[in-house]
């Protein structure tokens, strides 16, 4: 029988980020839908997202078990150790546990067909005070956390609903704050076009409820179904309407207003049932998809984010949930100012966390909420952030390559300043020529200066 297994009493503020004790037994498992998950490039190599985790080993009380499906260059490991004040200490309190099974997905599924390694695992962790932090949560991690007797860092299951489409908008309904009109908890063609005619403008758009990266949406032109436009390539109404009819979905109205902005919150929630809004970024988008990120949110908006970030968090942690998760939004600017819509809530760690986590366990700043920005002393802290810098002459390369040509050009990270580059994604450099960084400045200008010029040299004519 599967059980949700309680936090102690002593961890109920306990934070992923800065964690004093304890082991993270960390399953970066894409435990998402795998027909979607294959149109992004490199997907396995996400896996890598949470390696900033290892940061947390600066605190000499706190180990990391860190999963994969596939060994992580050792030179991906020494890059972050090279950020710790005694990295051979830390060495000692790291396992990594690799599968070596890199086609076998998600991970998660796989660690549980191998029972040894469970067990193996659960005679680890005895007596010692542990919890699992996943990329996202499904019955998969349920069960792995179960076997080896340790509570998650997340949401349990029967609350998964809030993180969909249209439990976004219940959650939206009940925390009061401005949604774009639509209607959720849809799966007919009937039920589409009943809310299509509901709705006011031109266009609508259609979204499965666990599309994620903005790969489950489609563009509905009202006078004409046959030009609707998917942001997954290769994508029919056939083809999605299946997948509508099986995990549900919503129909909202198109917001038109141009110039229009895409930011997000990101929020925690201790076991304690404490939530706080940690961060606001603007997000890079192509089309509908994730691309990467700046922080803060402009500050034309942001405090109208961070308000109804907060109020949403509050509802969530009414409900029982626990862990980082992030809230996508629309920005636009009214006769009465700025007004800020809530898109949906990513009931799991989504692509802004790493950015974040990376800068904050890196430069020591503190996030303050009076102004939304992050501050080392006296000094804030602003970072510019991609997943998607394709380098082609790269491609075929090592990590170790890329993070030569970055501290060579000067653009690594400086810990006196507490200004540059910290590099992610870089399993994808090989057979992709794929990798993520996150660019810190001290100032907004100073961030995208230098993140531009990092794309310069890693290649040029990088996009």
């Amino acid at each position: 029988m599967i059980t949700n297994i309680p936090f102690e009493a002593k961890h109920a503020h306990l934070s992923i980020f800065e964690p004093r004790e304890g082991t993270l037994v960390v399953v970066p498992s894409l435990s998402l839908p795998q027909d979607e998950l294959r149109r992004i490039t490199g997907a396995r190599c996400y896996e890598e997202r949470l390696l900033f985790l290892l940061l947390t080993l600066k605190q000499p009380g706190v180990k990391v078990i860190y999963l994969s499906s596939a060994p992580v260059d050792p030179a991906i490991v020494d890059y972050y150790f090279g950020f710790l004040p005694d990295p051979d200490d830390a060495r000692e309190r790291l396992t990594m546990i690799s599968l070596d099974e890199p086609d076998s997905q998600p991970l998660t599924r796989t660690i549980l067909r191998r029972r040894e390694m469970v067990e193996r695992m659960r005679e680890m962790l005895a007596g010692q005070d542990a919890w699992l932090v996943p990329f996202v949560m499904s019955d998969m991690e349920v069960r792995l956390a179960d076997y080896l007797g340790i509570p998650i860092y997340g949401p349990a299951m029967e609350l998964a609903y809030f993180g969909s489409k249209s439990g976004s908008r219940d959650i939206g309904r009940q925390a009061g704050v401005p949604m774009a009109r639509g209607f959720g908890d849809l799966r007919t063609v009937a039920e589409i076009e009943d809310a299509v005619d509901s709705l006011p403008g031109e266009r609508v758009i259609i979204k499965l409820n666990d599309g994620y990266s903005g790969l489950g949406n489609a563009i509905l032109p009202k006078d004409d179904w046959n030009a609707i436009d998917f942001s997954a390539d290769g994508e029919t109404w056939q083809s999605f309407m299946a997948k509508f009819a099986e995990r549900g979905g919503v129909v909202e109205e198109f917001i038109e207003h141009r110039p229009l902005f895409y930011p997000s919150a990101l929020a925690r929630i201790t076991p304690g049932g404490h939530y706080d809004v940690v961060a606001t970024h603007d997000q890079v988008l192509d089309g509908h998809v994730y691309q990467g990120c700046t922080f803060p949110a402009r500050p034309e908006y942001r405090e109208h984010v961070t308000r109804s970030a907060s109020r949403i968090a509050k509802t969530l942690a009414g409900h029982g949930v626990v862990g980082i998760f992030g809230m996508d939004f629309f920005a636009m600017k009214t006769d009465a100012g700025y007004a800020a819509l809530l898109c949906e809530i990513n009931l799991r760690i989504g692509g802004t966390t790493h950015p974040f986590g990376a800068t904050l366990l890196t430069t020591g700043a503190t996030y303050d909420p009076a102004t939304g920005l992050l501050m080392a002393g006296d000094q804030p802290k602003y970072y510019t952030a991609t997943d998607n810098c394709y380098t082609t002459c790269m491609k075929g390369r090592t990590p170790a390559d890329a993070i030569r040509a970055v501290e060579a050009a000067g653009l690594g990270f400086d810990a006196a300043r507490r200004t540059g580059n910290v590099l992610h994604l870089m399993g994808a450099i090989p057979e992709y020529g794929k990798l993520g960084f996150t660019t810190i400045g001290n100032s907004r200008e100073e961030a995208d200066e230098l993140h531009a010029l990092t794309r310069r040299v890693l290649c040029p004519g990088t996009r």
